[in-house]
């Protein structure tokens, strides 16, 4: 039996939120608990309900849950942005992290387009 942890998208995420971690390592320490905290969550966020939305019992669960991810991975990449214009991280390390972000926001739009194909 296939679970979370076969998906492609979920291996993805879990390896941006690693890089989120370290990325963010590096942050002005007075954003401990503001915006390095934030894009943290956002990023757990994206494998958590991947995760949680494979243990649904009906594909329509699992898409409202891949949806929520998706606006979880969106709301990082306006993080990421607002952090680097505040120059908490280069131009390179940006582009680099973003270049992960959007990979996994296209896995997800297209696990969500491939579940909603096969459920008509």
């Amino acid at each position: 039996m296939r679970t979370h942890k076969d998906l492609e998208v979920w291996k993805k995420s879990v390896e941006l939120v690693t890089s989120i971690y370290k990325l963010t390592s590096n942050f002005p320490r007075e954003e401990m608990f503001g915006l390095t905290n934030q894009i943290r969550r956002s990023a757990v966020s994206v494998p958590s309900n991947i995760a949680e939305g494979a243990a649904r019992q009906s594909a329509k669960e699992f898409v409202h849950f891949l949806s929520i991810s998706l606006g979880s991975q969106q709301e990082l990449e306006t993080q990421l942005l607002i952090s680097k214009n505040l120059t908490f991280m280069t131009e390179t390390e940006y582009l680099n992290i973003i270049c992960e972000v959007e990979t996994v926001g296209k896995l997800l739009n297209g696990l969500i387009k491939s579940i909603k194909t096969k459920e008509l």
